[in-house]
């Protein structure tokens, strides 16, 4: 029961250590390099791909030896046959 507490606490500190960097940047004339640190350093953690999970979890993974078989048959399978002289410029 502590672990959850003591999390959210360290995000909620954290949470609002952020927005008074942010706002003392927004407001304050005497805002400097530790508020600007802070909050392009919160701004990071924002951008962090938090939907990831590891590569052996994941749906449609293939094997490390798959690629070069995959990436053939995509060159094959993605190339556009040839143009047709008669066959117009597109759906009529």
């Amino acid at each position: 029961m502590a672990r959850p507490t003591v999390r959210w606490g360290a995000f909620l500190g954290l949470g609002v250590l952020w927005w008074w960097a942010v706002l003392r940047l927004a407001f304050a004339p005497g805002a400097g390099v530790l508020e600007g640190a802070v909050a392009a350093g919160g701004w990071g953690l924002g951008l962090l791909p938090v939907h990831c999970v590891p590569k052996t979890r994941a749906t449609g993974v293939m094997g490390a030896g798959r690629w070069r078989v995959a990436w053939r048959t995509a060159r094959v399978t993605m190339a556009s046959p040839p143009r047709r002289s008669d066959a117009g410029s597109g759906p009529s």
